[in-house]
């Protein structure tokens, strides 16, 4: 076998990621906070970049300074757009197909321990709006607070950075054990178990290696979190969710046999078989439905009052609303759509004063990064819309009739509709939501899986069959609970090909329990009635 050197010329294909693609590729997936953060980090990397509702650059000249300047040669870098500020992003209107909007949608789920209480996050986003009106302050009020500005008059002031920090679960149980013992070893012990204090309040890695480390017996480590158990959030600390519901009720006076032989079979109020729980804790139908209210009203998770970081509002990247003639005007929002454009007062005069070669290359690489920017800013606005207006034109039923008439729908439709490629259609609906007559919903929402129909109509949307099946269930009869095999069959009746083993997937998804406990429950609830009666 001989091996030798020899030249070949070859030629072929090949697709070279550069960096600025790779950037407008992550550009386009960004929700509206990632987009402001990078933003903001770009306006603080290139002196080249301003915010296009600033008044003033940060070197900005006066015109007469910037016409003595020197041009810049890169021309295919100059900023063709104008100012940003001044320029309005696009709106898009379809003609109307169907009539006014006739329900809405109510997707409220129960459980043993309901998610939805009042107070919810989205109660309390809900609400921000108006609380922030009702303080009377203004920047007028507040403009000689933290400084003035140059001309005198001082700066709108932040009023957030007034605002006290919210104490983390942590920093709440520390406070309450310096004033709950005095003795620096159980301090010592209470700031290891607070350090095993997970976010929902509970303490699920052992004990005995915090004895261990401390080199103290595990009866005063128990003695230790026997006094955590009495700090507030009650129930913090616990072990286990038998353990958390045990204190909360001794908390309330409300731990009598009765209720501890409850909370000890929690397996079987999951299983909604009352008739075992009255034998097991010796009561009558009245008393084991107040004491499973009871237990409801409960919380299981007591630390998430104090956990998680601040509680970031949605805000819709598109709104969605009624045309005058009926149809619907699909417009970007503009609020969250940072507006940046290239500072060319300062470019001309930093360009002018260049000497070297280095500070040449720096200001070129400036000049088209900011020139990419906006470009990409725009360019990631128009597909958003583009995207929107023809989402809302295939679930123009849904928004006109409601939930059961959201038809199926896929990446490649959209994608083909509008001449994109599917990759594109997924990164622009990733974290982006729409504002719409019927609430404000993911764009990922739309797009929900197909189920055929049984005569060979028009297929179903996975979605509308989900809440189908919660109507149905929502509206039984304690003496007539639908089972899985019926609600197949009426969904086959009203035209829907669906199978048995979906129709329990989707029921547990939506966390609705089988037929067999939802007809203990409505006979309990129905017999405790009756003996309140």
């Amino acid at each position: 076998m001989r091996f030798s050197q020899r030249l070949e010329l070859r030629q072929g294909q090949s697709l070279v990621m550069t960096p600025q693609l790779l950037q407008a590729i992550k550009l386009l997936q960004f929700s509206s906070i990632e987009l402001v953060n990078y933003v903001e980090q770009e306006l603080e990397r290139n002196p080249l970049l301003e915010r296009a509702d600033e008044p003033d650059g940060p070197a900005a000249l006066d015109d007469a300074a910037a016409r003595s300047a020197p041009e810049v040669q890169d021309r295919d870098f100059q900023d063709r757009e104008g100012d940003a500020g001044e320029r309005d992003w696009p709106t898009a209107e379809l003609a109307p197909e169907r009539g006014e909007i006739e329900d809405r949608h109510d997707a409220n789920l129960e459980n043993v321990f309901p998610d939805d209480k009042p107070g919810s996050p989205a109660e309390e986003r809900a609400g921000a709006g108006e609380a922030g009106d009702g303080l009377g302050l203004s920047s007028t009020n507040w403009s000689g607070v933290g400084g003035g500005g140059r001309d005198g008059g001082g700066d709108e002031v932040n009023l957030e950075a007034f605002v006290a920090a919210e104490i983390s679960l942590h920093d709440r149980l520390i406070e309450q054990l310096q004033v709950a013992t005095e003795d620096p070893g159980e301090r010592m012990i209470g700031l290891a178990l607070i350090d095993l204090v997970e976010e929902s309040g509970y303490i699920v890695e052992p004990l005995e290696p915090v004895a261990e480390r401390l080199g103290v017996s595990m009866a005063k480590v128990e003695q230790v979190l026997a006094i955590l158990h009495g700090f507030e959030p009650t129930g913090v600390g616990a072990r286990s969710l038998a353990e958390c519901l045990r204190i909360q009720l001794q908390d309330a006076d409300r731990f009598d046999p009765a209720m501890q032989a409850l909370v000890d079979h929690l397996d079987l109020l999951a299983k909604r078989d009352f008739s075992t729980l009255k034998r097991i804790c010796g009561v009558d139908d009245e008393d084991l439905g107040d004491m499973v209210a009871e237990v409801r009203r409960l919380d299981p998770k007591p630390g998430l009052r104090y956990g998680g970081g601040p509680i970031q509002p949605i805000v819709p990247d598109v709104h969605v609303r009624t045309a005058s003639d009926g149809g619907w005007v699909v417009e970007l929002n503009s609020d969250v759509l940072p507006r940046v454009l290239v500072n060319q007062s300062y470019l001309a005069k930093v360009s002018g004063a260049a000497r070297s070669d280095t500070d040449k290359t720096y200001l070129t690489d400036c000049l088209q990064t900011a020139n990419w920017l906006t470009r990409s800013l725009e360019q990631r606005a128009r597909t958003i819309l583009k995207v929107a207006t023809e989402i809302v034109r295939q679930q123009d039923a849904f928004l006109t009739l409601g939930v059961q008439h959201l038809r199926p729908l896929n990446l490649r439709t959209v994608a083909d509709a509008i001449g994109m490629h599917e990759s594109t259609v997924s990164r622009v609906t990733s974290n982006k939501y729409v504002a719409t007559p019927r609430g404000i919903f993911e764009m990922k929402y739309f797009f929900t899986a197909s189920i055929a129909a049984t005569r060979g109509g028009e297929a179903h949307s996975a979605e509308a069959v989900r809440f189908r099946i919660k109507q149905m269930i929502d509206a039984e009869r304690p003496s007539d609970v639908l089972s899985d095999d019926a609600i197949v069959q009426k969904l086959r009746d009203s035209g829907i090909d669906i199978a048995r083993r979906t129709v329990a997937k989707y029921r547990e998804g939506l966390r609705i329990p089988s037929s067999v406990e939802r007809r203990r429950e409505k006979m309990a609830l129905t017999a405790a009635a009756s003996a309140r009666g």
